[in-house]
């Protein structure tokens, strides 16, 4: 009797412990903690075959964090994406989307310079998310529970519930690491990232909305004004520049005019392009043009044809010079938030060279 007297005793002292414990475990799970993560600014958003840019409230582009092979967004752009308020309680560490959303989405100007670095965040599993009254919690693909992070004063969720709270469908294209949000297909672990999934079909195009090759030759053709018959494509090379994919077309005429484009991979749009006549000749001595010079005035004119919009304001420097022997003046413009620099023969007006660029590049 005594030794059963001792093992009950002995058995609700490790039942007390034992809750002791998981109190304890509990308490703990629940302090907010510092841990280290990855600011991912070469990971992309693509929203039902929209890419997305992030801002905060002050207007500066906010990216996208990885954190244990878990893509995270933050909050306010998730209000954003789901049009719904965001609110914060600080008393009761609650972050509240409800409603639909009365506010603009805020824009701002693309961070195109930032790098991929290590960061320090803030695991909060303090941090209480409710959408539309009713209170969230988060798991990854296995079914791991995962929590809020902080992160310069912005809560971030993790991308694959904040699918399931769009009801919609998280993949993830290793190729283009671009995590992607659609209606066409169950939710899959956009949580893990496989280098050999490369998110494309059979038939080689990607699921990420990217135009092809094609297209993106056709964009240049037509800017230049040419057709395919009339050229030799030197090459379409896939590439990043600034953290963006561009597609860099190369072509040549038949008369040696060489054409270069940068073309946005993900929406068509030109970024820049060079022109060159890489075997013109001027005009020989005896020529008409022999001894005269088009002048200031035309070069800045024939720069300006180019340039629809533009005006003479818009001109910021014409200048007299040679290049291997030949007269040539040199124009640039800075028009829409783009710069744009001729070569022009002095004496004919040939435009032998142009190139275009964004001045944020």
């Amino acid at each position: 009797m005594k030794v059963t007297g001792i093992k009950r005793r002995m058995g609700a002292l490790l039942l007390c412990m034992a809750l002791a414990l998981g109190t304890m475990t509990v308490a703990a799970g629940a302090v907010s903690t510092n841990v280290t993560a990855q600011l991912s600014p070469d990971i992309l958003v693509s929203i039902d075959g929209s890419y997305r840019t992030f801002y905060n409230v002050d207007g500066e582009e906010v990216h996208p964090i990885n954190y244990n092979g878990t893509v995270y967004l933050p909050l306010r752009a998730i209000g954003e994406l789901m049009d719904k308020n965001v609110n914060w309680d600080q008393t009761n560490r609650t972050a509240t989307l409800s409603g639909s959303r009365t506010a603009a989405d805020v824009t701002g100007t693309p961070d195109r310079g930032a790098d991929t670095e290590r960061i320090t965040v803030v695991l909060s599993p303090d941090v209480t998310v409710v959408v539309d009254g009713v209170r969230q919690s988060f798991a990854d693909a296995q079914g791991n529970t995962v929590y809020p992070l902080i992160y310069n004063g912005s809560i971030y969720l993790p991308l694959r519930s904040i699918g399931n709270l769009m009801g919609k469908s998280v993949s993830w294209d290793s190729g283009t690491r671009t995590a992607i949000l659609g209606d066409e297909a169950e939710v899959t672990d956009a949580d893990s990232f496989h280098e050999g999934d490369t998110g494309t079909s059979s038939g080689g195009q990607t699921t990420t909305g990217l135009i092809s090759e094609e297209i993106a030759k056709s964009k240049a053709l037509s800017h230049a004004g040419l057709k395919s018959s009339g050229v030799s494509f030197a090459r379409v090379k896939l590439d990043y520049d600034d953290g963006r994919q561009v597609y860099e077309v190369e072509f040549y005429t038949s008369d040696y005019k060489e054409y270069d484009y940068e073309i946005d991979a993900r929406t068509g749009d030109i970024l820049s392009f060079d022109y060159d006549a890489e075997y013109y000749q001027p005009t020989q001595p005896g020529g008409s043009q022999s001894g005269s010079y088009i002048g200031e005035t035309e070069a800045k004119r024939i720069a300006l044809s180019y340039v629809s919009g533009a005006g003479d304001s818009h001109v910021r420097s014409v200048k007299f010079d040679y290049d291997d022997g030949r007269a040539e003046y040199e124009v640039k413009i800075i028009y829409n938030a783009m710069e744009y620099e001729f070569e022009i023969d002095a004496s004919t007006g040939a435009v032998i060279s142009r190139d275009v660029e964004s001045i944020y590049d």
